[in-house]
């Protein structure tokens, strides 16, 4: 089985948790270990991205795109759609992820 790690962006780490857990169903069905987790902006550090296969980011820190590339060079970085973000849709989010990177 490979392994996959996400981190989702938000403001404060709190509000997508439940997106986290749909992200992982999602990457559980298609054959992935799959590690989701969700962090404030501010809290990404380069021990905390290590190892990770994409940062997404939630629509209301999107602007902060080109901020996380350059801190983050190795890692893809992709803005969350707002209608998948507020249907809180996972399914959609990650096959969106694997339709453009091949992990």
């Amino acid at each position: 089985m490979k392994k996959l790690k996400i981190l989702l962006a938000c403001a404060g780490g709190m509000s997508t948790t439940l997106f986290c857990k749909k992200i992982i169903a999602e990457a559980e069905k298609n054959g992935f270990e799959c590690i989701c987790e969700a962090y404030g902006v501010s809290q990404l550090s380069p021990q905390l991205v290590e190892g990770t296969n994409v940062i997404l980011l939630a629509p209301q820190v999107r602007f902060n795109k080109g901020d996380i590339e350059k801190k983050f060079p190795e890692v893809p970085v992709e803005p969350v759609s707002m209608q998948d973000y507020g249907m809180v849709n996972g399914e959609a989010v990650f096959k969106a992820a694997m339709e453009k990177y091949s992990w």
